[in-house]
């Protein structure tokens, strides 16, 4: 393409020099619409440019918060617009409901203090029955385990006992020979029969 010379200095000798046609000056302009592609650029593949998740994610939430961030201060703008114009309509009416309003307000907050107070009794009264039950059951337990040691203690001084009993039929070196004398004028046979009952049904005789 080339584009006419107009409005610009061009030396005297360009301008007298003898040339067929009109001057004319090569410049660089976009290509139309029906021109092919660049040889350079035939096997050329446009890929979009990597994308980095983090990132994305980064934005993402933060355009989230935007558009949370501007839609609460479009209505709290819309808001205020429209509660103007009400009381420029309004007048002396929106004064009166603003008082009443006011004035329920400070009521329910003083009964909201009531309710507050009562509830905290009866939060007192509950923890201490609580920590009174709990204490109980904590006496209750201890005197369970004393009463368990007790019952324990005692029986293992049954068992003293009962083996201190036994201590006086053991064999010792002391009674020996008397032992041995009762064995010998005392002699027991072992060697019988029983039933399925237990009971001896054949027994052989000593010699």
């Amino acid at each position: 393409m080339f584009k006419l010379i107009v409005g610009r200095s061009v030396p005297a000798a360009r301008l007298l020099a003898p040339r067929s046609g009109v001057l004319v000056e090569p410049v660089r302009g976009r290509k139309s619409r029906t021109d092919p592609v660049a040889k350079s650029k035939e096997d050329r593949i446009k890929v979009p440019p990597p994308v980095d998740p983090v990132e994305m994610v980064v934005l993402r939430e933060r355009f989230s918060e935007y558009q949370l961030i501007m839609g609460a201060l479009r209505l709290e703008f819309k808001e205020e617009m429209l509660r103007k114009k009400y009381e420029e309509e309004t007048g002396c009416l929106a004064e009166e409901r603003t008082r009443q309003e006011a004035e329920e307000h400070r009521s329910l907050m003083d009964w909201n203090h009531q309710e507050n107070v009562r509830l905290l009794k009866l939060r007192i009264q509950r923890i201490q029955k609580e920590e009174e039950e709990m204490e109980r059951k904590q006496a209750e337990a201890a005197i369970s385990r004393e009463q368990q040691q007790q019952e324990f203690i005692k029986a293992k001084e049954m068992e003293i006992l009962q083996l201190q009993e036994e201590s006086k039929n053991f064999i010792t070196l002391e009674n020996l020979d008397q032992r041995i004398e009762e064995a010998l004028d005392n002699p027991k046979n072992y060697n019988f029969a029983v039933d399925k009952e237990g009971r001896v049904v054949k027994q052989t005789v000593l010699q």
